[in-house]
């Protein structure tokens, strides 16, 4: 059974307060703003996938100040969504909150039952076996379509993980990516210039055995602890730095892109990858 709080949250009163304001003037917005009164649940859909992906960008900036301000957008969103959804008498924000509290107690027993769960592995794994119990027909129903696809591998691999479809060791998992390379290698060589374009069919399966090098790869660092979308977007910034350096200092030097050498280029972009 769940434990009383170490520390009651002695601001609790100030945060009500704030999020009592913050639904005053979204109604006030509804029924006085030209612009917010024509919203619906469609046209906002896509200003939350922006806003999710610049609070994305500032946890990775480690801007604190700015993931401030993106949580109190996405804040703002959400109880957007609520109170359209209340005019449509669906739902609203106390239906939302009332929810996510209740599917929060039902997944955690080991807090609010008597399930023993002393780590992260099986409290995951209780989560999703609680799921399949509770109606999904797939421990993988739960990954939304339209995630960015590197993500969504992320997603189906720790919710396989989950129910205990998974490799035992990290040596397993890195024979798989070498043995996806080699497979990958092999399809390629056998093109006859190199170009896959100009065979369909081999297109095919080059396309295939590439995405399942990638599969393992992502695969292999999840399993070493490491976020492979988070890494990447790392790479793209510095490759953006990098690269924008060569632009400006090349510049400066009376240089212009397009009409460099190669060699040339790597000059400056040497001198980047020391700053």
């Amino acid at each position: 059974m769940k434990k009383p709080l170490s520390s009651p949250d002695l601001n609790r009163e100030a945060k009500l307060k704030a999020f009592d304001r913050l639904l005053t003037i979204m109604d006030e917005l509804r029924e006085n703003c030209p612009w917010d009164k024509k919203q619906t649940l469609e046209t906002l859909r896509h200003l939350t996938i922006e806003e999710t992906y610049e609070l994305s960008d500032s946890i990775l900036d480690g801007n604190l100040q700015e993931i401030k301000k993106e949580l109190g957008d996405l804040m703002l969103h959400n109880v957007f969504y609520a109170r359209i959804a209340s005019e449509l008498k669906a739902f609203d924000i106390a239906d939302v909150l009332n929810s996510i509290c209740e599917k929060l107690i039902e997944r955690h027993p080991h807090v609010y039952g008597d399930v023993i769960a002393n780590d992260e592995e099986t409290v995951k794994s209780n989560w999703e076996k609680i799921k399949l119990k509770t109606g999904n027909k797939s421990v993988l129903e739960g990954v939304p379509k339209s995630l960015p696809t590197l993500v969504k591998a992320i997603r189906i691999q720790d919710k396989a993980r989950g129910v205990g479809f998974d490799w035992e060791k990290k040596e397993q998992v890195w024979q798989k990516v070498e043995e996806e390379m080699e497979e990958f290698k092999k399809e390629f060589s056998g093109l006859t210039d190199g170009d896959p374009g100009n065979h369909q069919d081999t297109k095919e399966r080059v396309m295939s055995e590439f995405g399942d090098l990638l599969f393992s790869l992502v695969n292999y660092a999840r399993f070493i602890g490491i976020d492979p979308e988070e890494a990447l977007e790392r790479t793209n910034k510095k490759f953006i730095r990098r690269f924008q350096y060569l632009e400006t200092e090349s510049a400066k030097d009376g240089k212009k892109m397009g009409e460099m050498t190669l060699s040339e280029m790597d000059e400056y972009w040497e001198r980047a990858k020391t700053l």
